[in-house]
């Protein structure tokens, strides 16, 4: 088959696929046919968030549009299972760091109050998780990810700091630090949470905290990057270590 009528589309997310059609209605089927001019007989690929097809558009209307399903896609390779910390920052530079995560492959976003978070931001995130799981939504959709990642109300670090991957890891900006290459080294089926402090860093009391519970400081070098740049340097890095791992004979 000429796959190249649709290699360059994005893909779209589905409810379900059910014999043989899918649909997607209300806002996101609007945003379809008025913003992206999706018309019937294009044909795109579609995911339920475990299984991908190619489908080509029966119906457009304004508030319904319906695939008919062509034929299920090979499985692509799993992304390493990576968990987002990343403390509470102004929310336009949140809501770039969720956008570029994601194309990234994380799993999953968590907002986290930290000490130097501005105040107000913890109670204006918990108003704006449905926000940020659109945007999550639509860079799944332009990276032609699988899965969307999972985008989770905002917690206290005090609970952040319980979670249960296999390598839990907060970057710092101080000296001292393990470069991350050497402090994380994946392996098959390996899982990982990664903190990201605010504007102004951790404070002494909360790096205690790390420490106590077990997590790892790293560092991504001599300069201090913005909170969202180290988010994308740092998923960057751990996915090609995953990649490297996996190419190992």
């Amino acid at each position: 088959m000429d796959y190249t009528l649709y290699m360059a589309r994005r893909r779209f997310f589905v409810d379900r696929v059910r014999n043989g059609q899918a649909e997607i209605t209300g806002e996101n089927a609007h945003h379809l046919t008025r913003v992206l001019r999706v018309e019937a007989g294009q044909k795109f690929e579609i995911s339920d968030n475990h299984r991908a097809w190619l489908a080509s558009v029966e119906t457009a209307r304004k508030d319904l549009v319906r695939f008919q399903v062509i034929e299920e896609l090979a499985a692509a390779p799993e992304l390493p299972d990576v968990t987002l910390y990343l403390a509470l920052i102004k929310f336009d530079r949140f809501e770039w760091a969720v956008e570029k995560a994601t194309e990234l492959g994380v799993a999953r976003i968590v907002p986290v109050e930290a000490s130097r978070s501005e105040q107000g931001l913890f109670a204006g995130a918990q108003k704006r998780v449905e926000r940020w799981r659109r945007i999550a939504r639509e860079a799944s959709e332009q990276s032609r990810r699988l899965r969307e990642p999972e985008v989770g109300f905002a917690v206290r670090l005090t609970e952040a700091l319980r979670a249960g991957a296999t390598h839990r890891i907060w970057l710092d900006e101080q000296p001292g630090a393990k470069p991350l290459l050497q402090a994380f080294s994946p392996r098959a089926g390996d899982s990982a949470a990664l903190l990201i402090g605010p504007e102004g860093g951790w404070t002494d009391a909360e790096r205690q905290q790390f420490e106590a519970a077990g997590w790892v400081a790293a560092s991504l070098g001599p300069t201090v990057l913005r909170a969202e740049t180290a988010a994308c340097a740092a998923l960057a890095v751990l996915a090609q270590m995953w990649a490297d791992h996996d190419r190992k004979p």
